[in-house]
């Protein structure tokens, strides 16, 4: 499909393709100039000669296609797409484009708009109001149904959604919400005041991203309305918008685990420069960390010359350890994430992944002390040192690996970014620290 549509452009087609556009998604259209290179995406863009059509496409392209049409279509061009666009899907056009394109964004559209635009960039990016629209639809108590629905068919073509309004008293607080089914079936005469509920799931604007997400997720919800800190309605986030701020999170929760810089660019389209700067820092530090395993290895160097054997072990300590300990990490990041899991779980959690750690080295523990006991002339004293190091290795590794993010928690850090690169470092040096001790004291080295 995509390549037919490319060769209609290519031909010039412009009827055709105005009639194939026509009967297309949005989401299809844009999918289809992503894949098209800039003259063809612009040539096509305008084509489609329906402003709300064109307005959800442009909705849906990346940052960098939206910014080349942009940069390529007429003044009044601009001012029809901006126009039809919602407040919040202009915020996210404008966050990170150039200034001089930032300006003539701003320049075309009402002072209205613009003035919406600049309370929502006036809010931390991480927070619920930087996300939210303030295109909403808006009741009072002492509405009519009749009333109510003849202002929705006024307004409500502007807004983002109709299917639920919000209702407020003279000051904006907000008081109550009703469905537009609530509306559709009840009798015309009644009043918003007795058809709304009241037990209203709302958000404050500076509440954090991911606490927003939690909320959707554990109510089921399709849109949060987000109120200032005296209770005034300032906006709503929609589902879709969440959707986003999930995927997002998600991806800059990967990138900290495999200790990369996150970026909001997509892989192919990131130069190598920037992906070797986003990685190299974590690299550095790693690398620095890693040299106390090698201080410790000198300060035991006594022990390796009297029993080289003990650095066959090492390798397998040290990679169990940091796999024991990873392995926790991400677990409870997760659950933290999900909202699973808090800061006052600790003393659970260091329960419960000691015993975890216990049951998984007695089974690793078991089959290394025969695996070492046979293939090293029946050494029974080698057999047991190695295995209870493997066993206190993996038991401060999995304590280790729950409290961290916790602690992160506690400390306002990302928990994300106490994650395998870190804990694997430290489960090394312990590693190394617990095995070099007990053989010592073993075998009187």
């Amino acid at each position: 499909m995509d390549n037919n549509i490319l060769n209609i452009i290519n031909q010039g087609s412009h009827d055709d393709l105005q009639v194939l556009f026509a009967h297309m998604n949005a989401v299809d259209i844009a999918d289809v100039l992503e894949h098209a290179d800039e003259e063809q995406a612009i040539a096509a863009f305008r084509r489609i000669n329906d402003d709300t059509l064109a307005a959800d496409v442009f909705s849906y392209l990346s940052p960098e296609k939206q910014q080349k049409i942009v940069g390529e279509l007429t003044d009044i061009e601009v001012v029809e797409i901006m126009e039809e666009l919602h407040v919040d899907d202009i915020v996210d056009f404008i966050e990170d484009i150039p200034e001089d394109l930032e300006k003539r964004v701003l320049d075309s559209i009402s002072a209205e708009k613009s003035e919406q635009i600049d309370r929502i960039l006036d809010y931390p990016e991480d927070s619920a109001g930087s996300v939210m629209t303030t295109e909403i639809v808006e009741l009072t108590v002492d509405m009519t149904v009749r009333e109510a629905l003849n202002s929705i068919r006024v307004s409500g073509v502007d807004k983002e959604t109709i299917y639920t309004c919000y209702v407020v008293d003279q000051n904006r607080k907000l008081i109550g919400v009703v469905t537009a089914d609530t509306l559709i079936y009840a009798q015309l005469i009644e009043k918003i005041g007795d058809l709304m509920e009241t037990s209203v799931i709302f958000a404050e604007a500076g509440d954090d991203r991911e606490e927003l997400a939690n909320k959707f997720s554990k109510y089921d919800l399709l849109a949060i309305p987000v109120v200032s800190r005296n209770g005034q309605l300032v906006g709503i986030v929609t589902v879709d918008d969440i959707l986003r701020v999930i995927t997002e999170e998600d991806t800059e929760d990967f990138a900290k685990i495999a200790g990369v810089s996150p970026s909001d660019v997509p892989y192919l389209k990131t130069g190598v420069f920037t992906h070797a700067r986003n990685r190299i820092i974590w690299l550095l530090i790693l690398m620095l960390a890693a040299t106390i395993a090698g201080a410790i290895i000198e300060i035991f160097e006594d022990a390796l010359v009297a029993l080289p054997i003990l650095m066959a072990f090492v390798p397998m300590l040290m990679g169990a350890g940091g796999n024991a300990g990873a392995q926790s990490s991400t677990v409870i990041i997760r659950g933290m994430s999900l909202g699973e899991i808090a800061v006052p779980d600790l003393l659970k959690l260091i329960w419960k992944e000691t015993r975890i750690a216990l049951f998984c080295s007695f089974i690793l523990g078991t089959a290394n002390f025969i695996r070492i006991f046979l293939m090293y002339d029946q050494d029974y004293t080698l057999a047991w040192v190695v295995s209870l190091s493997l066993t206190i290795t993996l038991v401060v590794a999995k304590t280790i690996g729950c409290m961290l993010p916790i602690l992160a928690k506690v400390v306002k850090l990302d928990p994300a970014v106490m994650a395998a690169p870190i804990i694997t470092t430290i489960v090394d040096v312990t590693a190394l620290l617990v095995f070099f001790a007990i053989a010592r004291v073993a075998f009187g080295i």
